[in-house]
């Protein structure tokens, strides 16, 4: 009775492991900030099962999706990769996940691994940028700042534009600041177009981060003209023609004598 009751069970396990699939989710177990996360997939599910592939936000109390992707079996159970952008997300602890439908979690072996937790490290906070943000043409391309702890092992910078490619990778010296261990770097690429110019830094411990830096169109002087004020016609003063006495007539003068003599003779007579 003992050895049927064995061989059933071992029937029973038989059957419990043939009717189980595994799938196994890799991340590594640290990224910088502003490269991608690359995990992926293996699993030997029947070729069309889908599943979603999710990553998250962790907190200590709850997870936030930044992305999700659903991704199905295929024939050949290829291994399925998955790249996750990091750009602008904080340093900390992220969770990956592989999500299944409930029948299909049901058939999962109890060693797969549906979910990892990677952590990402920010070292954007080392580079302190000294050369300003957003230049102009006659100034343009200016890279200077610090990194923390760089010394003068150097720093690589490679430089995209709105066109693509602009400069590097390419490794210049860094000045050793004695007060605190950092490495000063000054640099000036040539740029043809304003826009905005990502500057990747890379020191001698790997991918440091990426500053964006904003090109414009040097400003050209304003010429203000000031307008012409049309005054309207002026009219001109014509003075009065001054009056001109006339003479007096021959005939005015000699009737008037001729009065004066007439008087004179009256007064005579009366004497």
């Amino acid at each position: 009775m003992k050895r049927i009751i064995i061989i059933a069970l071992c029937l029973l396990c038989s059957i419990g492991s043939a009717s189980a699939y595994q799938i196994y989710l890799r991340c590594p177990e640290s990224a910088q900030v502003g490269l991608p996360l690359n995990c992926s997939v293996t699993s030997n599910f029947p070729a069309g099962t889908p599943f979603e592939f999710v990553f998250y936000q962790s907190s200590a109390y709850t997870a936030t999706p930044v992305s999700r992707q659903n991704f199905t079996i295929q024939e050949n159970h290829a291994t399925i990769y998955q790249s996750f952008d990091t750009k602008g997300l904080t340093g900390g602890v992220y969770k990956v996940e592989v999500l299944l439908s409930r029948t299909d979690a049901l058939k999962m072996s109890s060693d797969s691994m549906t979910w990892q937790l990677p952590k990402l490290v920010d070292r954007l906070g080392d580079i302190t940028i000294t050369s300003p943000m957003s230049q102009t043409f006659d100034e343009a391309l200016r890279i200077e700042g610090l990194i923390t702890k760089a010394g003068d092992k150097g720093v690589e910078i490679e430089v995209r534009g709105p066109d693509g490619f602009v400069f590097g990778p390419h490794r210049i010296d860094t000045k050793l600041h004695i007060q605190d261990g950092a490495g000063a770097f000054t640099h000036q690429v040539n740029v043809t177009k304003p826009g905005d110019y990502d500057v990747t830094f890379t020191d001698a411990n790997g991918y440091v981060g990426v500053k964006t830096f904003k090109v414009v169109a040097a400003a050209t002087p304003v010429q203000t003209t000031v307008p012409m004020t049309t005054l309207p016609p002026t009219t001109a003063l014509t003075s009065s023609p001054a009056t001109t006495q006339s003479p007096l007539s021959p005939l005015t003068i000699i009737a008037g004598f001729s009065i004066l003599g007439l008087i004179s003779v009256i007064i005579n007579k009366h004497k």
